[in-house]
């Protein structure tokens, strides 16, 4: 949770939802082990299209939109082009802020 809460930091949230912060690694499982599922790639629309399919329309019942793409991109530059270690789990807590719907 150490790391998740440091890129937070980095990403610009002073103030974390600690009991979110959980909840969002816990719905993950141990894909969050995983080096590969534990990271999401802005530089690869499939992963990106993922995403959006299984996170934001399948878990959280949102409606395709390009609301949903522009907070993608919106999450993307908030952690930063050139950070290569964007925590899956940092990713859907900061989509789930921006978009204002959490699990």
């Amino acid at each position: 949770m150490v790391k998740y809460r440091e890129s937070l930091n980095n990403a610009g949230v002073s103030k974390i939802d600690e009991d979110f912060l959980k909840a969002t690694a816990k719905g993950l499982g141990p894909s969050i082990y995983l080096p590969d599922a534990s990271m999401v790639s802005c530089s690869d629309q499939t992963e990106l299209d993922r995403v959006k399919n299984n996170y934001l329309i399948k878990k959280l019942g949102m409606t395709d939109s390009s609301k949903l793409d522009d907070a993608i991109k919106a999450v993307c530059n908030q952690m930063g082009s050139s950070n290569r270690t964007k925590y899956r789990v940092v990713f859907y807590y900061l989509l789930s802020e921006n978009l204002g719907n959490r699990p």
